[in-house]
């Protein structure tokens, strides 16, 4: 630690390694505490000082070789997918998820009358990684004599490095089904500590490698793409061993974490101690912290706890030039540009973020879920828009559009009890009937509220007064709860798609209040106008949903998916028409991308944040790396 902050000092850091050690000691001091300060005991620390630097990481949910437990060319748990059982009838598998074990007696109709997909139309993908088609691992002795020496673990093992050579775009699963890369890492390293990055990063320095860091690699935006042309070694340097909380301070409410900690590891260690960060994107059972620094990331509680970029107090990276950091661990500073914004969103292109100190909160006391549903999407998103107006937004609310909705019904679970299924029916009736909504144009609000008991029941009546106003009506908790449920199995929809000619993808935007509706009428309108001039057959599935608010506007999610029968380059079509719907969103007052960034939008850097900007981010870059040891080549 010491060693950080002279390093600190004498690049830059703002005084002397004299001074640097002065207040080293000094907060020291502070954080041993005193008898008369005995508060301070809550506060404890986990330094990395075992032989050779490491010590070992936590006990973790995804273990080191991450194909004793994911699929190697789909999403998530091996135990877990979606299937069409012997009686034709969708099922998810496993019992991870609270749909694990279930039957959905109408997917199957849905699917055929949505897609034109049929069951008797099946594609053959490759059971099994074929390690004779994985390129050859190149590595110098000189290098690998060197990494000996660090004691830090490694691998030119060919699963190892393919589960590090890509994330969950649609093409790069559509290769792993049906072929290879042509590039992938040459080495996969794994540090256990700040201080094994440190030396990593200095051997890719000495002997001119390049490092693509890897954290949960729940990429959807080819950032874990290795560069074709890239001749030099290229080392996948993977976080997960990182994964320990070093110290919780109950006082200030904070907690420093190493960042290869992935989501779900997170928020149940703390939890222990009674906290959590309430950050929670679809992916936070895989994606790790690092990985939400590095990207900007946002969560489906963004409401209450904030973005990444509201939650992080420090961050500590190790770049080729040095390590970066701040002196202090403070709410706010005010001495130039914040640091930590060249840092938040910069992808892998400058260096390895290591350890974050990010805010804390007390496990809320109390949580309920609820759901409303409009007479149609316009009246939904006037709804949001005026719950946003009144800062009163509940810890997650999604509005969904009719589209949306039909495919959520199409995943309810067979119902075990005659009784509920008649209750079901009653509330359809009324809704349809007795209210006058038209099942083909109403959309669905989910919500969940969290907090306080008394506080949680107040904010709950608020809400749905604002609802009731636009002609909203009260559905139930458990079509929220529901609802919330599916946000982490609907990924694996995607690999039983695939199995049936039909491939799907999403994307978000960030767009003003005033634009939300042009927008998604407009984006909608050209995926299908677009698939209909590509040769697209069938008609797609072209759906959105507002899952975030601000004050100023909202974060839009786009799903569109074709049946690609008769069409001899899926993707290639695919990503024409994706890349269309990305210009009407531009055209229409959208953002380039709310929470995911990328090479796969890097197209669209210049445009977006203007040539002077795209330079700004160039000096950067140049600086901190001008050997181009970072060179995944997002954002640049």
């Amino acid at each position: 630690m010491a060693a950080a902050a002279e390093e600190v000092a004498g690049s830059g850091g703002g005084g002397s390694p004299s001074s640097a050690r002065r207040r080293l000691r000094i907060i020291s001091g502070h954080l041993r505490g005193s008898p008369r300060a005995p508060e301070r005991e809550a506060l404890s620390l986990s330094p990395c000082k075992a032989q050779g630097g490491s010590t070992g990481p936590a006990s973790g949910s995804i273990p080191k070789k991450r194909q004793e437990l994911l699929k190697w060319n789909g999403w998530g748990y091996n135990d877990s997918k979606f299937i069409f059982n012997k009686k034709g009838q969708a099922e998810f598998t496993g019992k991870r998820y609270r749909l694990g074990g279930m039957v959905l007696p109408t997917f199957k109709e849905w699917m055929e009358k949505t897609f034109g997909a049929s069951l008797d139309h099946k594609t053959t993908s490759r059971a099994t990684l074929n390690v004779n088609d994985v390129p050859p691992s190149i590595v110098k002795e000189e290098f690998l004599q060197d990494l000996r020496a660090t004691k830090i673990s490694y691998s030119q093992d060919a699963e190892d490095r393919v589960f590090r050579a890509h994330g969950h775009c649609l093409h790069e699963i559509f290769i792993l089904r049906e072929g290879m890369f042509k590039r992938v890492p040459d080495i996969v390293v794994w540090p256990v500590c700040h201080e094994d990055v440190v030396k990593i990063v200095e051997l890719a320095c000495k002997h001119n490698l390049c490092i693509i860091p890897f954290g949960g690699g729940t990429s959807v935006s080819s950032a874990l793409e290795c560069p074709e042309e890239e001749k030099r070694t290229i080392v996948s340097l993977d976080t997960s061993q990182m994964n320990r909380i070093l110290w919780i301070d109950e006082k200030n409410l904070t907690a420093c974490v190493e960042a290869g900690i992935v989501g779900q590891d997170l928020e149940n260690q703390l939890a222990e101690s009674g906290f959590c960060t309430g950050h929670e994107p679809d992916s936070m059972e895989f994606s790790s912290l690092g990985g939400w620094v590095a990207t900007r990331a946002s969560g489906m509680k963004k409401t209450i706890y904030g973005n990444i970029e509201d939650m992080v107090i420090h961050i500590k990276m190790v770049t080729p030039r040095g390590i970066v950091e701040k002196n202090c661990q403070v709410p706010r500073m005010s001495t130039g540009p914040d640091i930590h914004h060249f840092i938040m969103g910069s992808e892998g292109t400058l260096g390895v973020v290591t350890e974050v100190t990010i805010k804390i909160r007390p496990v809320p006391e109390y949580q309920k879920y609820g759901s409303v549903v409009f007479p149609n999407f316009e009246r939904g998103v006037a709804c949001l828009r005026e719950v946003a107006k009144q800062r009163c937004a509940p810890a997650s609310i999604r509005l969904v559009d009719n589209a949306q909705f039909q495919f959520g019904h199409a995943l309810k679970p067979q119902v075990a009890s005659i009784f509920t299924s008649f209750l079901d029916g009653l509330k359809k009736f009324y809704i349809t009937k007795f209210k006058g909504f038209d099942p083909n144009i109403l959309c669905v609000a989910t919500l969940l509220f969290e907090g306080d008991r008394e506080k949680v029941l107040q904010h709950e009546k608020q809400v749905y007064d604002i609802a009731t106003k636009f002609g909203g009506l009260a559905a139930g908790e458990d079509n929220g709860q529901r609802g919330y449920m599916l946000t982490f199995v609907i990924a694996y929809l995607r690999d039983l798609g695939l199995d049936y000619y039909v491939i799907g993808e999403s994307f978000e935007t960030s767009v003003p209040w005033d634009r939300v509706l042009d927008l998604c009428r407009n984006v909608k309108e050209r995926i299908v106008r677009e698939c209909k001039e590509k040769g697209v057959q069938f008609a797609p599935l072209s759906t959105c949903r507002v899952t975030q608010t601000y004050d100023a506007g909202a974060c839009v999610y786009f799903y569109f998916a074709f049946n690609y029968r008769g069409i001899s380059d899926p993707i290639h079509v695919y990503e024409q028409i994706e890349r269309a719907a990305r210009e009407e969103i531009l055209a229409n007052g959208g953002s380039l991308s709310h929470h995911h960034g990328g090479k796969l939008r890097k197209r669209w850097m210049k445009e977006s944040i203007s040539d002077v900007g795209l330079g700004m981010l160039r000096s950067v870059k140049e600086y901190v790396d001008p050997n181009n040891i970072f060179g995944n080549k997002n954002l640049l």
